[in-house]
């Protein structure tokens, strides 16, 4: 008999629902302080994860969900850059 293979669920720090880690972005604080967007879901460093949906990221903006998840202060161009993300390859 083979063993069912599980699904990791991840949280989504905006709205708190746990979905399957392949259906969100998660954005990575390195062990050098440096964040970013993590496409492989594997670089080294503490991970937030996110809904890709326009209505979470603007959230995430409003309400610095991810900023409180990575424990850093992010700038506009890094929200640039995830609104990028968000806008073209998951919506």
């Amino acid at each position: 008999m083979q063993k069912q293979k599980t699904t990791p669920l991840r949280k989504c720090v905006v709205s708190n629902q746990m979905l399957p880690k392949k259906e969100l972005i998660r954005i990575v604080k390195t062990p050098t302080g440096e964040v970013k967007i993590d496409l492989t879901g594997k670089a080294n460093g503490r991970g937030a994860y996110l809904r890709p949906t326009k209505e979470v990221y603007l959230l995430a903006k409003k309400n610095h969900a991810l900023e409180r998840a990575l424990k850093v202060k992010l700038t506009d161009e890094f929200y640039q850059q995830l609104e990028q993300e968000v806008l073209e390859g998951w919506d």
